[in-house]
């Protein structure tokens, strides 16, 4: 008998008692969970993102679409940047006339071309306030996954109030779980056994996350 005979037979045995459903399994699975934990208006819930993202020691800034092509220049400038890494659908008033060399999202570049790249500025699929999280779907104002992984700032636009949701639950409703999801709670981190905490492991040591809304 296989390792696999062997996990499949003791699955069924833990299953023996299970009584058969013929629904289909998004009918079967109760979903009768809290899709939010109280009742926020859409600032509020705008305020308990930039809260949780503080909390993530992501670097939080609001900026209206005037006011978005300065910020951005200014932030890459703090940082030194020599080059950003710009996404093919990001749109083009986001980004400052000066600045920076511009390098394009291409499929040719190498892990190693994406590491001389300072900072990429990229927009987002959905933000949610209860865990202060940003999630990215692939889509053209985001790029690739590779490119918010390798250089060391990532700059992420959140458009305000739309793109923002409560919970996990009303994020998903609005994902397709088809495309490249990438889920981002602050700056990479990790921590060891003594949890010492090291940043830029896995992902960009700096976000910043502009909080886009209306003047």
């Amino acid at each position: 008998m296989s390792s696999r005979e062997r996990v499949l037979g003791r699955v069924r045995r833990a299953l023996a008692d299970v009584p058969a459903d013929p629904r289909p399994y998004e009918e079967a699975v109760a979903r009768d969970y809290l899709r939010e934990h109280g009742h926020r208006s859409a600032a509020e819930t705008v305020d308990l993102l930039a809260e949780n993202l503080a909390d993530y020691r992501a670097v939080v800034h609001r900026a209206d679409e005037e006011e978005l092509p300065l910020l951005i220049e200014r932030l890459l400038a703090e940082r030194g940047s020599r080059q950003v890494l710009v996404p093919p659908g990001l749109p083009p008033g986001w980004m400052p006339a000066a600045g920076p060399a511009r390098v394009h999202d291409r499929a040719a570049s190498t892990p190693h071309d994406l590491d001389r790249v300072e900072s990429v500025v990229t927009g987002c699929a959905v933000a949610v306030a209860e865990t202060g999280t940003i999630v990215l779907d692939g889509s053209p104002d985001q790029g690739r996954r590779r490119i918010t992984l390798v250089p060391d700032h990532h700059v992420c636009v959140v458009r305000v109030p739309e793109q923002v949701v409560s919970s996990v639950p009303e994020a998903l409703r609005r994902l397709d779980p088809a495309r490249p999801l990438t889920w981002i709670s602050g700056p990479s981190a990790t921590s060891d056994i003594e949890l010492d905490r090291v940043e830029g492991v896995h992902g960009p040591r700096t976000l910043e996350v502009v909080l886009l809304g209306g003047p």
